[in-house]
């Protein structure tokens, strides 16, 4: 094996500055065994993009950063990327924003990287490309002629065949990722989901061995459960609650980006159900979310903010008291080691997003935990992490009755019953952290054959089996 080179929309801070959690503590030490390279977008745009990768040399890899003018990033990301494929695959069809330049700069992207990475990529490499913003590269790439074994993981959800066919350019999008050598998928839902549209869309057939046949040639497709840094979270949280105070009161606890998929409506509304059905709770129990602010220059995001400003205030409102404010809303970022202590605080954790494709929240939390007497972890049935924590309290973020009886039962746990939940699900995390996820997918990768060039020449640009249906 040549180098690893990772493709994503974002690159690391070319002096590793900003390295403290997140995919980069993932794949470091993988990057820097054998000198990987990071291919990233720059930080900021330029009105004069350079043609080529712009390297910065770090001391454990190599980064390569693609310019791109303003407007051409922003059709790019805030619009087809941010504002038709991620309400689309998160399930809100109803929030697709489809104008046709969108897609023309989405497919333009795709292309000017791909050229940049095919004029600096050797054979021997192994390209790792993440995420929904750059779906079309294993297409572009192999139109250029590279030989590359490629992989693909998508780290937010893939939603049911029919609900991936309201995005106007579905059977391209699953021609597209048809290209690459491996698939990896959070679940095992969204693997399912997978399997469906590649055989509804490509005519693709599933094998005895778990791939797909699809025109001539076969494709990986694999669960990959992504995860957290578990024992170095775990310490930055003991260290910093050993000289932290406890809140005054037990703190329900959600820390989410400001998201219309993060369900913090719903939450809310739970919130406010177990405090109108269980009185004697009041003044006795405390509310914090952080929820940052992301992506405000989509309309459904202001929307999102300003529901949940309006909720928090009239559930202030309603319920509080000169001496109590029941929920406190932080409306910033706070540092990760800040959160750390905050979750290992807080008596209850609350995860309740409406579709997710994992939530490394929900594993950070448990981590966090002093195993002598820890939290309770409330989690949404609809997030990918559901799947790994049975232990928690598995809920339906759209009914507030079953969050409010999920609240009451998590703050009236027994120590017993806490300590054995938490036991069951730190054990798993600890077996399958984060080194163990990138681990995983790329001895997968790695073992898919290189691609002959003669069989490269003839591969034949994939089309879907029918558009209509």
């Amino acid at each position: 094996m040549g180098r690893l080179v990772i493709v994503s929309n974002r690159a690391p801070s070319t002096d590793g500055s900003g390295d403290s959690g997140g995919l980069v503590v993932a794949l470091k030490d993988a990057l820097s065994k054998d000198g990987g390279l990071w291919i990233g977008g720059a930080p900021q745009q330029s009105e004069n993009p350079s043609a080529s990768l712009v390297f910065h040399q770090r001391p454990d890899f190599e980064i390569g950063l693609f310019e791109l003018e303003p407007e051409l990033y922003r059709d790019y990301y805030l619009g087809y990327s941010n504002s038709v494929l991620w309400p689309a695959l998160h399930g809100r069809v109803d929030l697709i924003d489809v104008k046709p330049h969108y897609a023309v700069a989405y497919r333009e992207v795709a292309r000017r990287v791909a050229r940049m990475i095919a004029e600096t990529v050797r054979l021997d490499d192994v390209i790792w490309i993440h995420d929904y913003q750059m779906i079309p590269l294993a297409h572009e790439l192999r139109a250029l002629g590279v030989r590359c074994r490629i992989g693909f993981f998508l780290h937010i959800p893939l939603p049911d065949v029919q609900t991936f066919k309201a995005i106007p350019e579905w059977w391209q999008l699953a021609a597209w990722l048809a290209e690459y050598d491996l698939i990896g998928l959070q679940t095992r839902r969204d693997l399912g989901h997978m399997i469906n549209i590649f055989r509804h869309i490509l005519g693709g057939e599933l094998r005895a061995n778990g791939n797909m046949g699809i025109k001539g040639r076969e494709v990986v497709i694999r669960c990959f459960p992504i995860s957290i840094d578990v024992t170095g979270f775990r310490s930055l949280a003991a260290q910093g609650a050993a000289t932290t105070a406890p809140p005054p009161l037990p703190r329900l606890i959600g820390v989410d980006r400001l998201d219309y998929s993060k369900g913090l409506p719903q939450r809310l509304a739970g919130y406010e159900t177990f405090l109108t059905g269980n009185p004697e709770f009041h003044s006795q129990v405390g509310l914090l979310q952080i929820a940052p602010p992301t992506r405000d220059d989509v309309e459904a995001y202001k929307e999102i903010r300003l529901e949940l400003e309006h909720l928090s205030g009239h559930i202030n409102g309603r319920f509080g008291t000169v001496d109590w404010t029941p929920v406190q809303y932080i409306h910033r970022a706070l540092p990760r080691d800040e959160l750390a202590v905050l979750f290992r605080l807080s008596k209850v954790g609350l995860v309740t997003p409406l579709f997710d494709g994992m939530n490394l929240v929900a594993k950070e939390y448990v981590a966090a935990q002093d195993e002598t007497d820890p939290g309770v972890l409330i989690l949404s049935q609809f997030a990918g992490a559901a799947e790994e924590m049975a232990e928690a309290l598995i809920v339906n973020p759209h009914d507030p009755h079953d969050l409010a009886d999920a609240i009451r039962t998590a703050l009236e746990m027994p120590l017993a019953e806490r300590r054995n939940r938490h036991s069951a699900l730190y054990s798993h995390l600890e077996t399958h952290d984060v080194d163990h996820w990138s681990a995983a997918f790329l001895k997968q990768l790695l073992a898919v054959e290189q691609i002959d060039a003669e069989w490269l020449a003839r591969l034949p640009r994939l089309q879907p089996a029918a558009r209509a249906g």
